[in-house]
């Protein structure tokens, strides 16, 4: 059918409850964890796994091989990748590009490993047949360098990176910005700033937007006007010309330059303004579908 299911993984973090959850397993905070501090994400409220324990490798490396063996998932997209790779975990920090960013005492050596002995396991049992392999796409805003290189070389090994500036932009022109003042070329610039061969899945608005303290990109284009004006059987407004205009070139912009994939945002397909789960289309590809575990 040309379609690939893929599972948004979350190997970053796990909930601190007691009753339904690892924590405190065993009746001590530090059997998947790390104790103390050092295993609790201060912004999240949860807690913080172990990378450097063999037990808690076998725990995580086991579960994505039974997603994949149980329920035949194509794929995976892991969740919170910046917060893994840092052990500041990206709160309160900028990335400029400069390789001092990635290559110190605040990298998590111990997260590094994890994360290219799941891509390398992946890889090994399960080897790209014709374009069948398992697809890994990361969530990092940090740009950490050789992100997309394969292990055998020195790389974490994943096939894509999101390309997670690129709706932040969005909704700060549309919050910000009036449609005059809009710069082209800062746009251009964003959607096509990744590292040369690196491949992307560049998306215009998510869950991370559009649900968590946000509107859809529709909303803020034409709020409540597509409960009246949005029908054949009445008058379109100006503010719904202009918001199917900007919508339709928001895409079109994104998905021509953003990236090697296009994650589409659920219902954006047929024209339904509500936010939903979201599915990828790989550009110039069959498609891709992404079921994500939100």
């Amino acid at each position: 059918m040309g379609l690939t299911v893929l599972l948004d993984v979350v190997h970053s973090h796990a909930c601190k409850n007691v009753l339904d959850g690892l924590n405190l397993f065993d009746g001590t905070d530090h059997l998947y964890f790390h104790e103390g501090g050092k295993g609790r994400h201060e912004l999240w409220d949860s807690r913080l796994f172990n990378y450097g324990s063999h037990e808690v490798m076998r725990f995580l490396l086991s579960n994505l091989r039974w997603w994949i063996e149980e329920y035949h998932f194509d794929g995976f997209r892991f969740d919170g990748v910046t917060s893994m790779l840092y052990t500041h975990h990206g709160i309160g920090t900028g990335f400029s590009g400069g390789y001092h960013e990635y290559f110190g005492d605040s990298v998590d050596t111990e997260a590094v490993v994890y994360l290219m002995l799941a891509n390398n396991m992946i890889r090994q049992i399960y080897p790209d047949q014709g374009g069948q392999g398992i697809t890994t796409i990361a969530e990092d805003v940090s740009g950490m360098p050789l992100l997309c290189i394969t292990t055998d070389i020195g790389g974490l090994g994943f096939d894509y990176r999101l390309a997670m500036a690129v709706p932040d932009m969005w909704i700060k022109l549309l919050k910000e910005k009036k449609d005059e003042d809009w710069d082209l070329a800062n746009i251009c610039f964003t959607l096509e700033n990744r590292r040369y061969g690196e491949k992307s899945i560049t998306y215009a608005e998510s869950h991370d937007q559009a649900l968590v303290g946000d509107k859809t990109i529709a909303f803020w284009l034409m709020d409540k006007e597509m409960y009246t004006n949005m029908s054949d059987l009445t008058d379109r407004t100006p503010i719904i010309d202009r918001g199917l205009a900007l919508h339709k070139m928001i895409r079109l912009l994104t998905q021509a330059l953003g990236g090697e994939g296009y994650l589409n945002f659920e219902g954006n397909e047929f024209g339904h303004p509500e936010w939903g789960r979201s599915n990828i289309q790989k550009v110039g590809e069959s498609a891709v579908l992404v079921q994500c575990g939100e």
